[in-house]
C-alpha cells in the first residue's frame, strides 16, 4: 500500500521540489489541509491546533532482531506555560507508556538554558512484532504537535518461534503479529485511472471513510475527517444591514490611497469605521462618504500605522476586512522584494499558508534573536530585527503542498547633514572649531587637512557628542592655515571648510576711528531684545572698535552699572565688552544701554531684556458642579504668566485624606474649565491645577475645597392634586425612583400658568414632606404645576402634571363616612374612655352639629372637637347615663347628611332576688330565684351557683354560665346540711353582691355503715439522686440560655449550683429554679467569660448527688429563643409535660426538650427530638 508523502525536515530535501507518484497528491492534499486548519476548528476527538512544537523528529529506522534501538524527539518549551505531555503509541491507539519495563523504556530530560525536553524510547532486544509504524505526541494546554515513524524488522525467524529472546516476560507484550497466518504476497495491481477519492468521500457514509481510505492508502484520517468538513459548504448567513460587505483584505502601496465600499438596506442608517477597535474621527487622513445606500472609507497617502484590522458597524451588525501596506512590491504575485534601510527595527514577510521550513540562500533559519517567526491562524511571518546589508538574499517558504520565495534588498540609509562646517579666519593665538551636526548620532567620522588625517594632540581636539561632531585648535599658528575636511564613516559625503589664518600687522600710523559699536541680536528673534529664561546666565560679548580704545558705559534706565564682580556685573577688554547677569531674575527684566566714547566721537546702543519663567500658579479652583460620576472644575489663570503666554494646564486629583496624586490629562488643556470623569460616587475628592507655558510647568494650585460626585436624583412621580380652593392648591407625590448617595434634602414646588413658560416657585426652602399646599394662587386662572428634588448635586429633572389645574372652589355634597365600628351597637364599660373620630367630607366647609336623643348636646362631660375634614367625640370617663342615640349631621346650605351613633354604657349587675331550695331528694337539691333588678344595661348572660356544708363553711363552683334561673344540686353528701349561693353574671363579669338561700338542704343518712380500713403510711424517705442529668451546651454569645437537670429527694434536698467548684451564690446573671424536682439554671446574656464547667449539687439528711456539665460560649450568632409551654391530660395520674427549647441558631431544626414528671413517684425523665 502506497505510503503518504512526508514534508522533508532537511534543507538539501527542501531545495528540491517534492516529487511523488499522482496516487500520492491526494494524501499530500489531506497533509495540507490539516496543517491549514484554521484557528477556531479543532481536530476530531478534541485535540488542540497542530503547531510546530518539535525541535528533532524520531527518524524511521531499519534494525536488526535481537539488537537496541533508541528513538529521540525534542521539544521547545520557550513559548509554553507548562511542561508539555509526551505520548508513544503505536499503530493508531496502542499507547506505549502502559507497556514500559525491561522490553519498552522511557526517558526524558531537561535543558534549562535551551528551554528543550529532550524524550527517549528504547527498545531492547527488538523482535518481529516491534516492526511497524509508530507514532509520538505532545501537548501543552491549547497546542499540540505529531510526527510518526517506522521501525523495519530483519533476520526475522521462522513464523513460530515468536516469544523468543532474554526480554522476559515483556518480550511478547507487542509481538502480536507473528501470531497472524503468514500469506504470500499478492503481485501489485497495475496503476488504475485517476479516481477523485474527495468525491468519493463526500458522497459516502460516515461509517465507510475508514473502508475507503484503507483501500486508497490514505493513513491519516483525523486530516481526512478536518478536509471532508472544510468542503462542507455552509450557506453564508444573510444580513439584515449589509447588502454587500467589505472584501476580506485590501493591500496597498505606501504611499497611495485606497478605498473600503459597502451597501447597505437602509440609505439613511448611520455607519461607523473602527480601526483596531478604536472609532474613526473624519479627517483629512480618513474621508467618509455616503452617496446613496453606498459608504467609502478612504484612506489618503496610506503608510505602514494603516497596516490593521477595520470595522463598518451598523447597529449591532458588523463588517471585518484588513489592510495590507507594502513597501515596494515587484512586479512578480509569489515573489516580494522588499528595500529597507539597515537601520529599519524590523521587517516581516508574511505567507498565507502553513509553512514547514523556511530558509535564505539555501540555508535553514533559526529562530535567534535576529529573526523571529509569528504566527496568526494561517498566516505566517519572518521578522528580521535590525536589518542590515548582509540580509540581502533570497528568502524561501517551503509547504508540503509547495514553495514560495521572496528577495530582499537592503539600501543605505542617505544621510543628512543638519549643519554643515563654515570657513573661519583667525587671528595668531584664537582659537578655531569647525562644527557640523548630522542627522544620525551614531555615525562617527575622520577630520583631514589637505587630505591628511588630522590626528588628536595638545592644541587639536575633536569630540562627538550625540549628532554634533567638532574640531577644536586652541592657539592658532599660520602652519594651521588650510583645508579641512570631515568625511562620515560608511556614507559617501563630505563637508569642506577653510581656515585662514590672519596676520597682524602693526602700522605705526597714528589714526583715530570713532567709536562703533557691533551688536548683534538678530538670534533672539526680535531686534535689540534679549530673552533670557529665569535662573540662567546671561552673558552678552558686544564687540568695541575705535581708535583710541573707546571707554564703555553700561547703564539700566538712568543707573550706571560700573560693579566687576556680584551677579550682575561688566567685565570690559580691549575690544570687547561683557555684560554678565549670573541667575536672571524678574527684577533684572528692563532697558539697558550702552554707550561708548572717545576724542573721536561716541555710539550708543539700546537694548531691551525680557526674563522670561514658568508662570504662577493658577488659582481659585473649585468645583462648579458635580454628576453621579463627573465634575466640572474650573479656576482663574495665573497673575503672572511667566513672560510667555499660557499653552495651557494639566490637572490632577486626589481622594481627601490620600496623599497620591492622578494625573488627568498628560496633553495641556487650553480651557479654564475641565470635566473630570470617572469618579466614585458618594467620594470626596481635591484638585489642584498647573499652567504650562513655553518654558515650563508652573508650581501646583492651592488645592480646591473637598467636593463628592453625586448625581441629582431622578423626578419625583405621581404628581397629583388633593384640593383646590379659590386660591390654593394642595399637591401630593410620590419620592424619586432612584435617589443615589446624596439623598433628597427636600422638594421645590412651581407653577405657571397655561401657555406660558414663567415658572414661579411656590417655596423658597425645600419641603420635607410629600405634600403642599401651594397658596397665593391667581382665582379662576389655569395653572401647570411641577415638582423637583433637591440635593447636594443639585436639582433633578422636574415632574410635570399633565393637564392645567383651574384654581376655583369645587363644590362637594356633604357626607359623612362613618367608620365600619360605628354602624352598629357602640358598647363600653363604666369608666373607660370614648374617643370617636368620624371624617367627613363637603366644600365648602360644612356645619357639623351634634344630638343626643333628638336634643342639643349639652353634657359638659362630652367634648366635640371639629376640623375641615373630620369631627371627634371624646369622653374621658364614661357614666351609663352617657348611653344613647348621638346623632351627627352636616350642613351645607340646604344640603345635609345624618349619621345615627348608639352608644351603650355597661356595667356588672346586681344580685338575683329571692334563691329558694325548692326541693331536697336523694343526693340532690333543686334551687330557685329571680333574676336582678339591675341588669347593668345589659342582658344577663348567666347565673354562678356555689354550694357549702356547714361543717367546712368553705364555698365550691356547682354551675358557671347557667343561663336558666333555676338549676339542681347533684352528689350532695349524705348527713351534710348545705347551703347556697347565687351571682348574676353579665359582659361586665360577674355581680359584686351576691345572694344566699333563704332555707337549707339537708341529706339525710341511710342504714348504711362504712369501715375505714387501717391506714398505713408509706415511707418516703430517699436521698438525692439525679434521673435527668446535665448535658455539656455550645451555646452564642449575647443570648439567654439555660441548662436543666431532674432529682428526686425526699425530704427535699437543698440544691447548689457552682461554676468551675465555685459557689454562684446570689448572682443577678444566674436565675435558679426548682419545679417539682426540675432544677434549672437560666444565664442572662452569656459572654465569653460565661463558659466553663458547671455543677449541681443535691443535699439532704440522707445524703447528696452531684451532676455536671461543660458550657461553651461562642461568638454572637443569631438570637436563641426559649420557648415553654405545658399541656397536661386527664387520665388515671395526672402527667406534666415541659417542652422546653434548648437552642436555636436559625439554621435547621431547632432542639426541645420534653420532661415528663410524675408527681406521685417524683421522677423525671427527658427525651430530645
Amino acid at each position: 500500500m502506497p505510503e503518504a508523502k512526508k514534508p522533508a525536515a532537511k534543507t538539501d530535501k527542501a531545495a528540491a521540489a517534492p516529487a511523488d507518484s499522482e496516487g500520492s497528491e491526494c494524501r499530500d492534499e489531506l497533509l495540507s489541509e490539516s496543517e491549514e486548519l484554521p484557528d477556531d476548528e479543532t481536530v476530531p476527538g478534541g485535540q488542540s491546533e497542530l503547531t510546530g512544537l518539535f525541535v528533532e523528529r524520531p527518524e524511521s529506522t531499519t534494525v536488526t532482531k535481537g539488537k537496541n534501538v533508541t528513538f529521540v524527539a525534542k521539544v521547545d518549551s520557550s513559548d509554553l506555560l507548562r511542561k508539555p505531555n509526551m505520548k508513544w503509541l503505536k499503530g493508531k491507539w496502542l499507547d506505549l507508556g502502559s507497556k514500559a519495563g525491561k522490553h519498552v523504556q522511557f526517558k526524558e530530560a531537561y535543558d534549562r538554558n535551551s528551554k528543550v525536553y529532550t524524550y527517549e524510547m528504547s527498545i531492547i532486544k527488538v523482535v518481529e512484532g516491534d516492526a511497524g509504524g509508530y507514532r509520538c505526541e505532545v501537548t501543552s494546554k491549547d497546542k499540540c504537535d505529531s510526527c510518526t515513524f517506522e521501525v523495519t524488522v530483519e533476520g526475522g525467524s521462522l513464523p513460530g518461534h515468536h516469544r523468543q529472546g532474554d526480554a522476559g516476560e515483556d518480550a511478547g507484550d507487542l509481538d502480536f503479529s507473528a501470531l497472524l497466518k503468514k500469506r504470500e504476497k499478492k503481485a501489485r495491481d497495475e496503476p488504475k485511472e485517476d479516481v477523485d477519492v474527495w468525491e468519493i468521500l463526500k458522497d459516502a457514509k460516515p461509517c465507510d471513510y475508514e473502508k475507503i481510505a484503507f483501500d486508497y492508502g490514505i493513513t491519516d484520517l483525523r486530516g481526512l475527517l478536518k478536509r471532508l468538513k472544510k468542503m462542507k459548504k455552509v450557506e453564508p448567513k444573510k444580513s439584515d444591514a449589509f447588502l454587500k460587505k467589505l472584501e476580506q483584505c485590501y493591500s496597498v502601496d505606501k504611499g497611495k490611497r485606497t478605498q473600503m465600499h459597502v451597501e447597505l438596506h437602509d440609505p439613511n442608517v448611520q455607519v461607523k469605521w473602527l480601526k483596531n477597535g478604536v472609532e474613526i474621527k473624519p479627517s483629512a487622513k480618513y474621508v467618509f462618504e455616503c452617496v446613496g445606500n453606498k459608504r467609502t472609507l478612504t484612506i489618503n497617502k496610506s503608510n505602514l500605522s494603516d497596516d490593521a484590522a477595520y470595522e463598518c458597524v451598523v447597529g449591532e451588525e458588523k463588517s471585518f476586512t484588513e489592510v495590507f501596506v507594502k513597501v515596494s512590491v515587484s512586479n512578480t504575485c509569489s515573489p516580494h522584494c522588499m528595500c529597507l534601510s539597515p537601520l529599519l527595527n524590523a521587517i516581516s514577510m508574511s505567507v498565507w499558508v502553513s509553512p514547514v521550513l523556511r530558509m535564505k540562500d539555501g540555508v535553514e533559519l533559526t529562530k535567534d534573536g535576529k529573526y523571529r517567526i509569528k504566527k496568526d491562524g494561517k498566516k505566517h511571518t519572518l521578522v528580521i530585527n535590525e536589518a542590515t546589508i548582509e540580509d540581502i538574499g533570497m528568502y524561501y517558504v517551503y509547504t508540503n503542498g509547495g514553495e514560495s520565495k521572496g528577495e530582499l534588498e537592503v539600501e543605505a540609509k542617505e544621510l543628512e547633514v543638519l549643519q554643515s562646517i563654515a570657513d573661519l579666519s583667525v587671528k595668531a593665538c584664537e582659537q578655531a572649531m569647525f562644527k557640523c551636526e548630522v542627522s544620525d548620532e551614531k555615525v562617527v567620522g575622520k577630520w583631514f587637512k589637505d587630505g591628511v588625517e588630522v590626528k588628536p594632540g595638545n592644541r587639536i581636539k575633536m569630540s562627538h557628542i550625540g549628532r554634533i561632531h567638532k574640531l577644536t585648535i586652541d592657539d592658532v599658528k599660520p602652519q594651521d592655515d588650510g583645508n579641512y575636511t570631515f568625511v562620515p564613516e560608511g556614507y559617501a559625503l563630505s563637508l569642506s571648510a577653510k581656515l585662514n589664518f590672519i596676520e597682524i600687522k602693526i602700522e605705526y600710523v597714528p589714526r583715530q576711528d570713532p567709536p562703533k559699536i557691533h551688536l548683534d541680536t538678530s538670534s533672539t528673534g526680535s531686534k535689540n531684545t534679549i530673552v533670557v529664561v529665569a535662573g540662567n546666565k546671561l552673558r552678552l560679548d558686544v564687540e568695541i572698535t575705535g581708535e583710541p580704545v573707546p571707554t564703555v558705559c553700561w547703564m539700566k534706565g538712568d543707573t550706571v552699572i560700573s560693579e566687576a564682580e556680584g551677579r550682575v556685573r561688566v567685565e570690559t577688554r580691549t575690544t570687547l565688552s561683557s555684560f554678565v547677569i549670573e541667575g536672571a531674575e524678574r527684577t533684572d527684566e528692563g532697558q539697558y544701554s550702552i554707550i561708548v566714547t572717545n576724542p573721536a566721537g561716541e555710539d550708543r546702543a539700546e537694548l531691551t531684556v525680557k526674563i522670561v519663567d514658568v508662570p504662577n500658579p493658577p488659582e481659585n479652583v473649585r468645583c462648579m458642579g458635580v454628576g453621579e460620576d463627573t465634575a466640572t472644575i474650573t479656576w482663574d489663570p495665573p497673575k503672572f504668566d511667566g513672560g510667555a503666554p499660557i499653552k495651557g494646564y494639566l490637572m490632577e486629583r486626589k481622594k481627601q485624606g490620600s496623599s497620591r496624586w492622578t494625573k488627568l490629562n498628560f496633553e495641556v488643556f487650553e480651557s479654564t474649565t475641565y470635566e473630570a470623569k470617572k469618579m466614585i460616587e458618594g467620594v470626596f475628592y481635591e484638585m489642584r491645577v498647573f499652567a504650562v507655558n513655553g518654558i515650563g510647568i508652573s508650581q501646583p494650585s492651592g488645592n480646591s475645597k473637598p467636593f463628592m460626585p453625586i448625581a441629582p436624583t431622578s423626578e419625583p412621580t405621581r404628581l397629583t392634586v388633593e384640593d383646590v380652593t379659590d386660591s390654593t392648591c394642595a399637591l401630593k407625590w410620590r419620592p424619586p425612583e432612584r435617589v443615589g448617595a446624596g439623598g433628597v434634602d427636600g422638594y421645590i414646588i412651581e407653577w405657571c400658568k397655561e401657555g406660558e413658560d414663567n415658572w414661579v416657585e411656590a417655596n423658597k426652602e425645600p419641603v420635607d414632606k410629600n405634600t403642599y399646599r401651594v397658596k397665593g394662587l391667581p382665582t379662576g386662572e389655569k395653572l401647570l404645576f411641577r415638582v423637583v428634588a433637591m440635593n447636594i448635586a443639585g436639582r433633578s429633572p422636574p415632574c410635570t402634571m399633565k393637564q392645567s389645574v383651574i384654581i376655583r372652589e369645587i363644590m362637594e355634597y356633604p357626607k359623612i363616612r362613618l367608620p365600619r365600628q360605628l354602624r352598629t351597637k357602640f358598647i363600653r364599660k363604666v369608666g373607660e374612655k370614648i374617643n370617636l373620630v368620624i371624617p367627613f367630607q363637603g366644600k365648602p366647609r360644612p356645619v357639623v352639629n351634634w344630638l343626643k336623643d333628638g336634643e342639643p348636646l349639652e353634657n359638659k362631660s362630652v367634648g366635640i372637637r371639629t376640623s375641615d375634614f373630620d369631627t371627634i367625640l371624646f369622653i374621658r370617663s364614661a357614666e351609663r347615663d352617657h348611653s344613647g342615640t348621638y346623632t351627627l349631621s352636616v350642613q351645607i346650605d340646604n344640603m345635609q347628611d345624618k349619621a345615627d351613633i348608639h352608644i351603650q354604657i355597661v356595667d356588672k349587675p346586681g344580685p338575683p332576688i329571692n334563691v329558694m331550695v325548692t326541693d331536697v331528694w336523694g343526693f340532690n337539691a333543686a334551687l330557685e330565684w329571680k333574676p336582678p333588678k339591675d341588669t347593668g344595661n345589659t342582658d344577663i348572660t348567666g347565673y354562678t351557683i356555689q354550694k357549702a356544708d356547714k361543717k367546712t363553711q368553705g364555698w365550691f363552683t356547682v354551675y358557671e354560665h347557667n343561663r336558666r334561673p333555676s338549676c339542681t344540686a347533684s352528689d350532695l353528701v349524705m348527713g351534710n346540711e348545705y347551703s347556697f349561693r347565687v351571682f348574676s353574671e353579665n359582659i361586665c363579669g360577674l355581680s359584686d353582691e351576691v345572694a344566699f338561700s333563704k332555707n337549707t338542704a339537708i341529706i339525710g343518712k341511710t342504714d348504711l355503715e362504712y369501715n375505714k380500713p387501717a391506714f398505713k403510711e408509706k415511707d418516703m424517705s430517699s436521698s438525692p439522686k439525679f434521673t435527668a442529668p446535665l448535658v455539656d451546651r455550645v451555646v452564642v454569645a449575647g443570648y439567654s440560655t439555660a441548662i436543666s437537670c431532674a432529682v428526686r429527694a425526699y425530704p427535699k434536698a437543698k440544691i447548689v449550683w457552682m461554676k468551675n467548684k465555685m459557689i454562684i451564690g446570689e448572682d443577678p446573671k444566674f436565675l435558679m429554679q426548682n419545679n417539682q424536682g426540675v432544677l434549672t439554671l437560666n444565664i442572662r446574656k452569656p459572654g465569653q467569660f460565661d463558659g466553663g464547667k458547671y455543677s449541681c449539687k443535691a443535699i439532704n439528711d440522707l445524703g447528696e448527688d452531684e451532676v455536671e456539665c461543660r458550657l461553651e460560649v461562642r461568638g454572637t450568632g443569631t438570637h436563641t429563643q426559649c420557648h415553654a409551654f405545658t399541656h397536661r391530660h386527664a387520665q388515671t395520674h395526672t402527667h406534666t409535660h415541659t417542652l422546653q427549647l434548648l437552642s436555636y441558631s436559625g439554621i435547621g431544626p431547632p432542639t426541645w426538650e420534653v420532661g415528663q414528671v410524675f408527681p406521685h413517684k417524683r421522677a423525671c425523665y427527658r427525651n430530645a427530638h
